[in-house]
């Protein structure tokens, strides 16, 4: 799969604007959107790897949406819960 669209970055980057309530601090919305891209990057680089590490059966049995919306899951329980 490829990086997200430069459209899409920039959705990203608004919803993540209207949606965050935490104050930022010394940022500006280009350092927000470099932060998008560099994790879209990412995401994109190791995808692989990422799959690698669901074990099979599911690897093999969830769509990428499912397995998308499980990483999903676990990024918002690990480390949006206590924040």
């Amino acid at each position: 799969m490829a990086v997200l669209s430069n459209a899409d970055r920039a959705e990203v980057t608004a919803e993540f604007m209207r949606e965050n309530s935490e104050a930022i601090g010394a940022m500006v919305k280009a350092d927000l959107r470099g932060a998008v891209n560099g994790l879209d990057d990412f995401a994109n680089t190791n995808a692989a790897t990422i799959n690698l590490s669901i074990p099979l059966p599911a690897r093999t049995v969830l769509t990428a949406a499912q397995k998308a919306r499980l990483f999903s899951l676990v990024i918002r329980k690990r480390y949006i819960k206590g924040s």
